[in-house]
């Protein structure tokens, strides 16, 4: 039955890292092309970091998926995700969008957070 549980831990902890990372690798990329991401950095006051965020992003999702073979690597690109998400989290708060519009970034930091204390 332990030897189930193992697998099944090991299972979900692997699915959630290839999902935060090609999510967080989507992100990034589509902050160098997307005109709708553009806009939303002007929206967020953030437009002279987009291009820094997207290459943080980009980065950090290649380092979860090389925390499958060096686990600290994983445990600083979640735990710098988590940080980021943070960040994203009070720029909402700052703009004043809905709850609804705040959701995903909640939802990524609670991700990236467990990632690094739990998945590596």
């Amino acid at each position: 039955m332990r030897i189930i549980i193992v697998i099944l831990s090991f299972l979900l902890n692997l699915s959630l890292i290839l999902f935060a990372s090609l999510s967080f690798l989507g992100y990034g990329i589509a902050c160098f092309f997307s005109a709708y991401m553009k806009q939303e950095f002007e929206r967020y006051h953030l437009g002279s970091q987009r291009m820094l965020v997207g290459s943080l992003q980009v980065a950090a999702s290649l380092g979860l998926v090389a925390g499958l073979s060096q686990p600290w690597m994983g445990r600083s690109a979640a735990a710098g995700l988590a940080l980021m998400m943070l960040v994203a989290v009070g720029v909402r708060i700052r703009i004043k969008d809905s709850l609804l519009q705040t959701i995903p970034a909640l939802f990524y930091l609670l991700l990236s957070a467990y990632l690094g204390w739990m998945a590596f």
